[in-house]
């Protein structure tokens, strides 16, 4: 995915922006359900009734659990004219591809990818919470920027992949911030038929406050592991990381207002994890311990950080292929293959964000402002 993502701005109920996003972002919605239904039958061996089979599941559970997902999920099929299994098949992708993970993980190289930091207002030279990431993954997926106000909700600000409701990294009126990482442990599987990893980000950027946005994502069992960088801006800023299993979480604070994160539980033993992480072990390893370093770099001899430093960190090319600006590996097979796709970093207090759509050594940062 390169070139200029689509700037989405939606408004009214749940129904509503997802009929919006539908008709709005249509050719890239029919693009990522062909891609799925495809990667999921050549990935996972999964073939089209099996995946309606599984969609329908998790329906009932997103119905159960968040009615206004559901809602959008009908909207965005509605719009887009797309079967609702099938988007609900798209909105569930992140289970359905890591319990996939899992099994291949034990075998060769992992998606590995999304490399994520926190900056306290401490820390950066505007005095504000400065959260981001570089996201790795399909680069043949189709993404967009949505603006949107759902009634009763924070207007939130994101980047989301077209035809899944919300965002996964973003940035609301109430000044709430997400960056997230995938993780992979033994004991995710779709069949644990959880509340879903992107019902749990709309939930995170539609909090009023971080206890809530963190019950979004801590406190009840999930299908499959994740990662989340939660932060709330305000006279009182604070991060909290959740490393979620399965059946367990593990919580980090930034240290010396700093944090970063990769695709490893940093304290697997804390609750009995094991991590089938094969070859991709050394790039999460290194990417983790880079993103340290460069971090502290910006902020040795009293400095503070500007998000041109935070551009520049995310266009590090250490280790390439495998390196924060991730790289295609084209010693690897075609599915193999994944890179940054977007970069981004969150200027929570100034409900802003600075994206670059494909790897942010090439690909320029334009930012997307919300009214607060």
């Amino acid at each position: 995915m390169t070139g200029r993502l689509a700037f989405l701005h939606l408004a009214g109920s749940p129904l509503e922006v997802g009929r919006q996003h539908g008709r709005a972002a249509r050719p890239a919605i029919a693009h990522n359900v062909a891609m799925y239904l495809r990667r999921f039958q050549e990935d996972g061996r999964i073939d089209h009734d099996e995946i309606w089979r599984r969609a329908s599941a998790y329906l009932q559970v997103i119905e159960r659990e968040n009615p206004a997902y559901a809602a959008e999920m009908r909207g965005i099929a509605e719009g887009s004219r797309h079967d609702l299994l099938d988007v609900v098949a798209v909105n569930v992708r992140y289970e359905i591809l890591y319990t996939e993970f899992v099994r291949v993980g034990l075998e060769r190289e992992l998606a590995g990818g999304c490399t994520a930091f926190a900056v306290l207002p401490s820390r950066s030279a505007n005095g504000h919470l400065l959260i981001g990431q570089n996201w790795d993954w399909i680069p043949d997926v189709r993404g967009a920027v949505v603006a949107a106000h759902r009634g009763g909700l924070p207007e939130s600000l994101g980047f989301t992949e077209a035809g899944i409701a919300g965002a996964k990294i973003g940035v609301n009126a109430a000044g709430i911030g997400l960056a997230i990482n995938g993780l992979v442990t033994d004991k995710d599987s779709w069949a644990r038929l959880r509340k879903p990893f992107h019902v749990r980000c709309w939930e995170v950027l539609a909090s009023r406050t971080l206890p809530d946005a963190l019950r979004a994502v801590a406190g009840s069992e999930r299908a499959c592991s994740a990662n989340f960088v939660v932060g709330a801006a305000g006279s009182t800023a604070e991060v909290v990381d959740i490393e979620a299993a399965p059946d367990s979480e593990y919580r980090l604070s930034p240290e010396d207002g700093l944090l970063a994160h990769a695709n490893h539980f940093t304290h697997p033993d804390a609750g009995g994890l094991r991590q089938p992480l094969a070859d991709d072990r050394p790039s999460t390893y290194h990417r983790y311990d880079r993103m340290r370093e460069l971090l502290r770099e910006a902020t040795g001899r009293g400095r503070k950080v500007r998000v041109e430093d935070l551009k520049e960190i995310l266009r590090d090319h250490d280790e390439k292929p495998n390196s924060i600006c991730r790289h295609v590996d084209e010693k690897q097979p075609p599915n193999f293959r994944y890179q940054t796709v977007v970069s981004a970093i969150l200027d929570v207090d100034a409900r802003e964000m600075f994206i670059a759509s494909g790897p942010p050594c090439t690909a320029r940062y334009r930012k997307y402002g919300l009214a607060a």
